[in-house]
């Protein structure tokens, strides 16, 4: 299984490296300044004890369905760049629905796995409708050479109007597994909202030990309870002193939620009894 081969850990901590405004932006400045930004993140994300790292360009606001050649370069070269700067896994998402985009950037910087917002469900989103094509994903990357890469997808992801009506999370996993996803993305319904514990619970439920990962609200105070039932989380706004363009990743952020994680670590390695309270 791809997801167990990444990580040393049992219940990895992905930090994300969220890109500043990208080519084509105003806010945009040099490639040079950017590759300072993301080295200075990487850093801190690596000093705080992450087990892997993604990028996204999340500040390319307004959003688009699919990112211009221009972002497309960008993020090949700056992924480049924490690839060469670093042994920790590295994934790429190129928001917010351009899968063909983020398996080219993840194939030709070598990184190992990518995020894929939409992949088995039929949704709109304020840049327009997203209709699932898990075939044409897994397609491409073969196409492409890439089928090394990774499918991290979420399911009924945050700031998405899902338009199949009475579809149950537990649906859009099974669908998600059925088609090839490596690991299943849970989230809240924003960016720093901590996905119901209902669904977590009805997702472990249904998908056994397939590898779940937590998509969005993850923090140092709920992290034992969101990790009783998921593999592990991905963590950008909890990292930050705010979730905002050329705000810094913080290493001592990072490090109260991996020393955490690292307890909770311990125990599942020693088979130790380790208490949790699901009520957070």
């Amino acid at each position: 299984m791809k997801f167990r081969s990444l990580f040393s850990t049992p219940k990895p901590i992905i930090g994300m490296i969220a890109l500043p405004p990208l080519l084509g932006y105003p806010e945009f400045t040099t490639i040079s300044a950017y590759i300072d930004y993301v080295l200075r993140d990487l850093e801190a994300l690596t000093r705080g004890g992450v087990d892997a790292v993604c990028v996204e360009n999340d500040f390319d606001h307004p959003h688009t369905l699919t990112a211009g050649p221009e972002i497309v370069a960008a993020m090949t070269r700056l992924t480049c760049e924490i690839r060469a700067n670093t042994q920790l896994p590295v994934g790429v998402e190129v928001l917010l629905n351009d899968w063909q985009a983020s398996l080219a950037v993840a194939q030709a910087a070598q990184a190992q796995f990518v995020r894929l917002d939409f992949f088995v469900d039929h949704v709109r989103i304020a840049a327009g409708e997203i209709k699932p094509n898990p075939q044409a994903v897994l397609a491409y990357r073969k196409r492409i050479g890439a089928e090394q890469v990774a499918l991290f997808t979420d399911i009924q992801v945050k700031y998405s109007q899902l338009l199949e009506l009475n579809k149950p999370i537990v649906a859009s996993a099974l669908q998600a597994i059925a088609h090839g996803s490596d690991a299943l993305i849970v989230t809240g319904n924003a960016t720093g909202e901590r996905p119901t514990t209902d669904d977590l619970q009805a997702v472990r439920a249904a998908v056994g030990d397939f590898p779940i990962l937590v998509g969005s609200g993850t923090n140092p105070q709920n992290v034992n309870a969101l990790l009783h039932f998921a593999d592990g989380a991905i963590v950008g706004s909890a990292l930050k002193a705010s979730y905002e363009p050329f705000v810094p990743v913080e290493v001592a952020r990072v490090k109260a939620l991996t020393s955490a994680v690292r307890l909770l670590n311990e125990s599942i390695n020693t088979n130790t009894d380790f208490t949790i309270d699901c009520r957070v």
